[in-house]
């Protein structure tokens, strides 16, 4: 199973504690030996899931979606990255080098298209800005990626 992860960053607090709880579910559901986490490593949903992975004996893929990808990161996420690139078993990059949002929509693209299902942590609004969330499930359904959404009932992000 290829399982891809997109979501909304700047999650906190209680919405934070459900969503790794629906995370961790979600791949302990999967047979460990062909799990693969397909991934882009930003700081929230995406690090949460590929730690979720590892922990049931999965592996990672990763996609960059640019050259300038990490430096636009927070600082305090860079070590995370680091750590979860360094264990990924494959990367793949877009070839772009500043980290916009064409560039991240994408490297979005080509997690839905190593994916065979996406994880999606969405409130069902639509994107704040070109390649959201939004964007990314609109995608994976026009491309024929079943998408599970794990959005807590009354969550605010």
């Amino acid at each position: 199973m290829r399982m891809g992860i997109t979501g909304h960053r700047g999650l906190g607090g209680d919405v934070e504690r459900w969503v790794r709880e629906r995370l961790a579910v979600a791949v302990r559901a999967c047979d460990a030996a062909g799990l693969v986490g397909v991934l882009c490593v930003a700081d929230g949903p995406d690090a949460w899931f590929a730690e979720a992975v590892l922990a049931h004996g999965g592996r990672l893929e990763v996609v960059i979606p640019a050259a300038g990808y990490r430096a636009a990161l927070p600082e305090w996420h860079h070590a995370t990255y680091d750590a979860l690139l360094e264990r990924a078993c494959e990367v793949h990059g877009t070839g772009m080098e500043e980290s916009t949002s064409e560039a991240h929509m994408a490297g979005s693209e080509i997690l839905v298209g190593l994916s065979d299902a996406l994880l999606a942590v969405w409130d069902g609004e639509p994107a704040r800005g070109f390649g959201g969330t939004a964007d990314v499930v609109a995608y994976a359904e026009r491309s024929g990626v079943p998408v599970r959404v794990l959005w807590q009932e009354g969550a605010t992000r």
